[in-house]
């Protein structure tokens, strides 16, 4: 397929997923994934600038997830959140992994890999699908993404304990994005709150906002870490800026409108651009039974949490909590990078991360949506 007819191709890929979504009732997440599957498989390849507006994408969304987190209810649900997003974490970690080193014989460190992608769920597919809803104002979305970033907490320094590089430009990596948050909650308000600088055409906010996003990227690429966890904490401590009685509340619409128009479908559709179907079909009992290992271990550490602490919606919320993506594809690709799996491997627990952002997604807003 020559390149010349990749944005075109793209752009109608956006374009429809809207349309369906829209027709459909589901997450537009989902119809850019599976439409992106489709077209991967039939020759569709994304060059450089799809992987870093994808890339990109992951991390406005992941930052966007975290401003929408209300602090003073993480606060006061502290206790749920960390039990639910701790066990979300830990049991399917520790059943995908000995799943597939004592019974599919993997290597040890391939395991591990494979516990730490299983274990994830999706902080930009609960985002997209709560926004959507209409349920990221409400305490079940908010709880929902509090407990959704400790899951990927855990998966995240799991990863970093067992694979990553500790070098001087990790700790490098560690500082720059402490010091910048610290000056960003800091002084941000002088960028905000400026007359000079609010509601022009221009967007010297949104700009702002997108400078510190791509200082993470920069510096974690040196340190061989993700920009992931400090762009959601950077979201999280400027959550206030964007609450409903804040006086920049209309920024995050702003942010939202650049964002879903171009920077996170190519998120999503990079995703499924990198399923491949082939490889899947050859080793197909062993991407349905690591899918039934992780959707099993997630409702073991989260339904009856769940059921405890937001009674009526367990089932939502457990389906959710199932998802993966971000995390869960970083983590196989760099088993793959770094020749810890095998290409059969990679394929079939990124078609697992894909599916379980799907299926459980589609099933969630289909018979268990909340009534309020």
């Amino acid at each position: 397929m020559k390149s010349e007819f990749l944005p075109l191709i793209v752009g109608l890929i956006v374009f429809l997923s809207s349309l369906i979504s829209l027709k459909v009732g589901l997450s537009v997440a989902i119809i850019e994934i599976v439409l992106g599957a489709v077209a991967g498989n039939l020759g569709l390849q994304p060059e450089g600038w799809m992987l870093y507006l994808a890339t990109f994408g992951g991390i406005v969304l992941t930052f966007l997830a975290g401003a929408e987190i209300d602090t003073v209810l993480l606060k006061e649900k502290a206790k749920e959140s960390l039990l639910i997003g701790i066990m979300s974490f830990l049991i399917p970690f520790l059943t995908a992994f000995l799943y597939t080193y004592y019974l599919e014989h993997w290597t040890l460190r391939a395991a591990l890999i494979a516990g730490a992608a299983l274990s994830t769920t999706s902080l930009a597919v609960v985002y997209s699908v709560l926004v959507e809803t209409g349920l990221s104002k409400t305490n079940l979305g908010k709880l929902l993404m509090a407990a959704t970033f400790v899951t990927d907490m855990g998966t995240a320094l799991a990863l970093s304990i067992l694979f990553m590089p500790m070098t001087i430009y990790t700790g490098l990596f560690f500082i720059v994005s402490i010091v910048t948050i610290w000056l960003a909650v800091k002084f941000s308000h002088r960028v905000f709150h400026h007359p000079r600088l609010k509601d022009k055409v221009i967007e010297p906010e949104i700009k702002y906002i997108f400078l510190l996003l791509f200082i993470f990227i920069c510096f974690a690429n040196l340190g061989g870490g993700h920009a992931v966890l400090p762009a959601f904490v950077l979201g999280l401590f400027m959550s206030p800026h964007f609450s409903e009685t804040s006086r920049t509340k209309d920024l995050r619409n702003r942010l939202r409108t650049v964002a879903y128009a171009i920077i996170t479908p190519m998120f999503f559709i990079v995703g499924g651009l990198k399923i491949s179907l082939p490889l899947i079909l050859s080793a197909l009992g062993l991407f349905c039974l690591l899918f039934v290992v992780k959707i099993s271990a997630k409702f073991l550490g989260v339904y009856f949490l769940a059921k405890k602490y937001l009674p009526g919606n367990e089932m939502y919320t457990t389906l959710l909590m199932s998802t993966g993506l971000t995390f869960g594809t970083i983590s196989a690709l760099f088993g793959y990078n770094s020749g810890i799996l095998n290409q059969v491997q990679y394929s079939v627990l990124v078609g697992v991360v894909v599916a379980s952002a799907v299926i459980p997604t589609f099933i969630a807003q289909k018979w268990f949506m909340p009534k309020c």
